[in-house]
């Protein structure tokens, strides 16, 4: 199933990264997506850099709305 946003244009943005080792116990995930950091989320779950990423724009327009 594809991206179903609310009303409205949103970006997703997927990266791919080299992992530098073995996993230790969980990924750590951000508490809030405003001002994530993925230089930071990289750090501190020992990633590589990134080998890939894919950007799109998916939009839903309100049912009222014709075209």
């Amino acid at each position: 199933m594809g991206p179903q946003p609310p009303t409205g244009i949103h970006r997703y943005i997927l990266a791919l990264f080299k992992q530098e080792g073995a996993m230790e116990g969980r990924v750590q995930v951000a508490d809030v997506r405003a001002n994530f950091s993925t230089r930071r989320f990289a750090a501190q779950n020992r990633l590589g850099l990134p080998v890939a990423a894919v950007y799109f724009n998916s939009q839903k327009e309100s049912a009222m709305k014709k075209r």
